[in-house]
């Protein structure tokens, strides 16, 4: 019997269809109510996102968090800090894609491979502003259905009258130490 005379069965089943990663970086003005004479701190808090496909190659992560600044001011005397909440979007494209999806129902995961962390903080003195930037990574899923093909054993027999029973053989049992825990 030849590869080409057996049985096979289409199987449609949940996978994943896409996938794709993007490491994204961005610069953000902070402004603060006084003039800084010294950052002495810059921390990024309460990050939001959702992520949705667009088209077949791309999805897309919307997502916003808040900056917070805490510098000095009044020549070192005083300090304060300001929030600022900024919104994002990330256009992931994907680099693996699965030909043999059914259907156009998809579910789109996303996953925070680096939370959105402050790299640099300084300030633009002719500006009298607070310059950040903040650097994020996303790893993103698409799951859907497809297709795969398996082989049937055409006789169709199972062998269940075969029972898998792990026996020890006499030299284990004489070595055998009740006081391990493994």
């Amino acid at each position: 019997m030849s590869f080409l005379d057996q049985d096979y069965r289409e199987i449609i089943t949940k996978a994943v269809i896409g996938k794709g990663r993007k490491f994204a970086e961005d610069k953000h003005v902070v402004n603060p109510t006084h003039q800084p004479s010294s950052i002495l701190g810059c921390w990024i808090i309460n990050h939001l996102y959702n992520a949705k496909r667009k088209g077949e190659e791309m999805v897309e992560v919307n997502g916003s968090y808040d900056i917070n600044v805490w510098y000095s001011y009044n020549d070192h005397t005083k300090t304060e800090v300001v929030t600022e909440r900024v919104n994002y979007t990330d256009q992931i494209k994907l680099s693996v894609k699965d030909k043999q999806t059914v259907g156009n129902k998809v579910d789109v995961y996303a996953k925070v491979l680096q939370q959105p962390n402050s790299t640099s903080c300084t300030i633009d003195k002719a500006k009298q502003k607070i310059q950040t930037e903040v650097e994020r990574e996303f790893l993103v899923e698409v799951i859907g259905d497809t297709k795969v093909s398996v082989r049937v054993d055409p006789t169709g027999t199972t062998n269940d009258e075969e029972e898998w029973v792990d026996e020890l053989t006499e030299e284990e049992l004489i070595n055998l130490d009740p006081e391990s825990t493994e």
